[in-house]
């Protein structure tokens, strides 16, 4: 029975990932498992605890044992606390968890296991179940990770050989080695995530991969020659091909997608990053002297400043202080330097915290108020701007390149670390500490990495922390892929055509590391930058593929120009998201101290700004929400605003709104009146029409669709695409006025030499859309405008190149990207001596020589924006092909818009950052700003629709209304939905993400119910259906109402 109970359970590769936790308890209860298993089923079991690494874990086990006793003597209380845990919560340790007694009194109680028990339990483990008869002497060693470790001896020990002519044969055989590796995770006989992490295989793919330059931290990045940028080029290119093989039959079976499972298993097997909890958090009035002092909410650590003992141009200053645990080191400095400065130390004697006032505060209160901060104080007056902006969780250095997603914003203090020259230096426990991380950040780093349990208790808020400072030494140059030689980047953009350094995931190869501040010397950072490459290589899947067939037809392989556009098939975004690491994420963020403070550990900030895709959308919404906004309660809609700037806002009062009254018949001065008066506050928009009665949710989100529209007509100079009638054109259909943009709208390329006057207006325009964009995703609403794909990668700070011309203008794409394969193929012959060069006067683009296209040297569709420079023909011929596709691609998605997107970002920005919306992909953007189109289907409708006061679910009206809905079609249903809600479009998350939920209720009326009409209240979702005698009735009266009901706001 036992065996058919664990038959569908991978019992073994779950019993080795427990062995790899802290935890006493757990290691103990595995233990236990084991042996029940190896006493009734042996047979069953003893070969997969092998494969799986479950018998390796039991020795590393006892490794540790072995490493503690030839480990130096320690003192005797901690000793004591090495072999017997005391814990300082009896909720901390699961020996006491079900225990009755409740004795106060004892403080601290020890563990009733202790690690002498666990390694004498572990050795009878391994001494009774496996023995050397049992386990061979190559314990663990199957033949495929034999095989494994043997192909990663051969690409380590390659892996840094130069591409001159004596190696390219052993590129080839590197390249062929590479291909067997990868096709093992294709293979018959089945890898387990123990053989996988055992053999090595990505830290040896990395160190390939990157040139051998994999975590090479010392090499200097001005060695970074052309010679190692094509190299790491050719290799990846390489790997690409072989990860995309097995394309044509679909994306499960690609190499790629089968790499990123093991990774995602190995992911799960190694995470030991910990959620850290506050126990018994309440928020209290507590006095903070850093950043300035003031009263806070929040809990404060204690700090205790030192002079470096070699310093000797510094005063010293031996005050404890409260630090208010979301202050940068930044705000530290400019609390402390003042004091310790010798020029004006003496000017400087401000009297220091009240310390003993605090001692004495402690000593009166009771502990239990006291568990949430060391100090707190009567005084409630609001916390100040300043500590609110601060609390903005930290990101990386400025300047360092984002993945496909990105990172919050920091606050202010904290961003100019990087601008301005610090004067000061600190350090904890002698290890100096980094400015762009908290001081809290670091200290809870810092127990982490010594293995102890985190526990935010009385204990911890009362325990004072030694911080070492010093004179800061000039500042040395940063390590970004900035630096990288131009000679490498020239050659590269020259040959390939694709601006290689500009993809984050390649610029990490370059540099052997991902910019995070995680532990470079454990496993798990191998996964997360294998991860980060294989995500990037999926991302920018299209531009790869299309890349190398433009290489495959200059050099012949290809001869058809209609072979260039290649089918691609992309894996899942959700195939790398980490469920494990979401549920942390998740966990982490509902934490009272967290919610309250914004401060997270270092571990979520760092893996959401160099691997936001291990995350689900819905936790990096609410990441986005809480380091943004301040709150990951806040959900999409109108609940609450998130950007209180007071005590009492924080403490759950009403939240402030502002009414704003809208002409209708001038949406877009009455949008930039609203904006420019209200961009910058906090307060939650709502809006009402002139000469109308309705406010609130209804009337704001149809404020929105309207503004969404006003911005697609044509005549205002915004997008590509505009139908050829002038600003002030009259017409009576909105349909009519519609830029007409099938692939979404993008910018519009306006010249340089363009009148200013002109531009102006254009200019005014897209500031504009970034203050509605911003304040729409700021308070939850819902935009229907269909911004293209490239358009979002612009929002997200992504550079474009020629490949991302496709997802706007495929016709345009598809032309650019033949004319510049016939360049590359030109180029190509004239490189090969061994053959004759074809004439450039030959250059023919389907038959038809260059010169006969009879092509304006101009952005075509726009020939007042012309590229002929001084010297260059009017025309385009086959001796400037490659020059007007260049011109073409500039103007098209850079110089030609650029004026644009930075008018749009400084609207934008005025609400929040932009960069705070970099941990979403542009797809996932265009899902906050304008949510989804849900499938309705029976099942969803009933589930997510609530029927109330006189129907129910299986009502007759109610059935019909079912019907009724399922057999809109697109254009009705979005007609449906503003009629009920404002707004055409259905949240992210979709009708069970609406809120407050959709309602039907029944409608009475004193005459008959069939001369009726359905009435809403948008401001609820509120529909009020008349029972009709029929669903013809109902379709035909629903119809009128969604039709003619449009426009106005008045009393049902």
């Amino acid at each position: 029975m036992l065996q058919e109970l664990l038959k569908e359970t991978y019992i073994s590769s779950f019993l080795a990932g427990l062995l790899s936790r802290k935890d006493h308890h757990v290691l103990i209860s595995s233990l236990k498992i084991i042996e029940i298993l190896m006493q009734k089923l042996p047979d069953a079991y003893l070969g997969s605890f092998i494969k799986e690494g479950v018998v390796n874990a039991v020795e590393a086990l006892l490794m540790q044992e072995d490493c503690s006793k030839s480990s130096p003597p320690l003192s005797d209380d901690t000793q004591q606390s090495e072999n017997q845990p005391v814990i300082r919560n009896k909720p901390t340790c699961f020996c006491y968890a079900f225990d009755s007694r409740q004795s106060e009194s004892a403080e601290t109680r020890a563990c009733r296991i202790g690690q002498g028990n666990l390694f004498n339990f572990a050795r009878h483990v391994k001494t009774t179940y496996f023995t050397a008869e049992a386990v061979n002497s190559e314990m663990g060693l199957t033949e495929i990770l034999q095989k494994l470790k043997t192909c990663c001896a051969v690409l380590n020990d390659s892996a840094d050989k130069s591409l001159n002519q004596d190696s390219l044969q052993n590129e080839e055989h590197l390249s062929t080695i590479l291909s067997e590796v990868m096709m093992e995770l294709h293979g018959g006989e089945t890898m387990t995530t123990f053989e996988f992490l055992e053999s090595g295989l990505v830290k040896s793919l990395l160190n390939y991969l990157s040139n051998g330059k994999y975590l090479q931290v010392d090499d200097n990045l001005k060695d970074y020659n052309a010679e190692h940028f094509c190299a790491v080029l050719k290799r990846f290119q390489s790997f690409a091909r072989i990860c995309f093989s097995r394309m044509e039959q679909g994306w499960g079976d690609m190499l790629l997608t089968l790499l990123v499972r093991k990774l995602q298993n190995a992911l799960t097997s190694l995470d030991n990053f910990p959620v850290i909890m506050s126990h018994n958090f309440k928020p209290r009035n507590n006095i903070s002297d850093i950043p300035i002092r003031h009263s806070t909410i929040s809990p404060c650590i204690r700090v205790r400043f030192k002079k470096d003992e070699d310093e000797t141009n510094l005063s010293s200053y031996d005050n404890s202080v409260n630090l208010e645990i979301s202050s940068s080191l930044h705000s530290i400095e400019q609390f402390l330097w003042p004091k310790v400065s010798t020029c004006t130390s003496d000017q400087n004697t401000e009297s220091p915290p009240s310390s003993v006032a605090f001692e004495s505060r402690c000593a009166e209160d009771d502990p239990q108020e006291r568990d949430s901060s060391p100090e707190s104080s009567p005084s409630s007056e609001g916390i100040i701007r300043e500590n609110q902006d601060s609390s903005v969780e930290p990101c990386s250095k400025k300047g360092s390149p984002s993945s496909a997603g990105g990172q919050p914003e920091r606050n202010k203090s904290t961003g100019t670390d990087c601008a301005v020259q610090p004067k000061l230096v600190f350090s904890l426990k002698g290890k100096e500490l980094d400015r762009s991380v908290t001081l809290y950040q670091s200290i809870l780093q810092d127990q982490i990495n010594a293995g102890a349990d985190v526990i935010l208790d009385t204990q911890f808020w009362r325990s004072v922390h030694d911080i070492t400072f010093r004179t800061a030494a000039n500042p040395e140059k940063d390590d970004s892929p900035e630096n990288l030689s131009n000679a490498a980047i020239s050659t590269n953009d020259s040959k390939t055509g694709l601006m290689w350094q500009a993809l984050p995931f390649f610029s990490s190869l370059l540099l052997g590391k991902i910019p995070c501040k995680l532990d470079r010397s454990n496993s798990l950072y191998d996964i997360l930058f294998m991860l980060k490459v294989l995500e990037g290589l999926n991302r920018y899947s299209f531009h790869l593929v299309s890349n190398e067939r433009n290489h495959a037809f200059a050099q012949g392989k290809l001869t058809d120009l209609d072979d260039l556009k290649p089918s691609v098939s992309s894996v899942p975004l959700q195939e790398f998201v980490s469920a494990k690491l979401t549920d942390k994420l998740e966990q982490q963020m509902h934490d009272p101290l967290v919610l309250r403070s914004r401060c997270l550990p270092l571990w979520c900030t760092e893996l959401m700004s160099a691997c936001p895709f291990l995350f689900s959308f819905e936790a990096r919404w609410k990441y986005f929400q809480l380091t943004a906004f301040g709150s990951s309660s806040m959900q999409r809609g109108h609940l609450i605003d998130t950007s209180g700037s007071n005590i009492s806002t924080e403490r759950g009062s009403p939240i402030s709104r502002k009414k704003f009254k809208v002409d209708r018949d001038d949406i877009l001065a009455s949008a930039a009146k609203m904006m420019h008066s209200y961009a910058k506050s906090s307060a939650l928009l709502e809006v009402e029409y002139e000469e109308e009665v309705g406010t609130g949710l209804g009337p704001t989100m149809e404020f929105y669709t309207l503004i969404s529209h006003e911005f697609q007509k044509s005549g205002l100079g915004m997008w590509r695409g505009e139908l050829p009638c002038e600003a002030g054109t009259n017409n009576a259909h909105i349909g009519s006025r519609t830029v007409v943009a099938p692939n979404g709208l993008f910018p519009r390329p306006w010249s340089a030499s363009v009148d200013c006057a002109s531009f102006s207006e254009v200019n005014r325009r897209f500031h504009l859309l970034g203050q509605v964009l911003a304040k729409a995703i700021k308070d939850g609403r819902i935009l229907d405008i269909p911004f293209s794909k490239a358009f979002y990668k612009l929002i997200l700070g992504q550079e474009l190149n020629i490949y991302d011309i496709n997802s706007f203008d495929p016709e345009l794409a598809m032309t650019l990207m033949e004319f510049k394969a016939l360049t590359c193929q030109r180029k190509y012959l004239e490189s090969c001596s061994t053959r004759e060069c074809q004439s450039t006067s030959d250059l023919s683009y389907r038959g038809c020589k260059i010169e006969d296209l009879v092509i304006d040297f101009a952005v075509p569709g726009y020939p007042e924006y012309v590229l002929s420079s001084e010297g260059t023909s009017d025309n385009v011929t086959g001796e400037n092909l490659e020059e007007y596709v260049s011109f073409v691609v500039e103007a098209t998605v850079k110089s030609g818009i650029t004026r644009q997107l930075e008018a749009f970002e400084s609207g934008f920005s005025q609400v929040f950052s932009l960069s705070t919306l970099r941990a979403f992909s542009e797809d996932e953007l265009e899902r906050l700003l304008c949510g989804e189109q849900d499938n309705w289907d029976f099942v969803k409708l009933v589930d997510h629709i609530k029927f109330d006061h006189g129907y129910t679910s299986s009502s007759p009206a109610v059935l019909n209304l079912l019907e009724i809905i399922q057999e809109f079609g697109c254009h009705e249903r979005r007609a449906f939905l503003q009629f009920i809600t404002g707004s055409p479009r259905l949240p992210p998350g979709g009708l069970a993400a609406l809120n407050p939920n959709l309602t039907v209720v029944r409608k009475h009326s004193n005459n008959d119910a069939d001369d009726d009409l359905p009435s809403v209240m948008t401001c609820a979702n509120y529909l009020k259906l008349p029972a009709y005698c029929s669903k013809e009735r109902m379709r035909e009266k629903l119809l009128y109402a969604i039709t003619e009901g449009q426009g106005s706001f008045h009393l049902s």
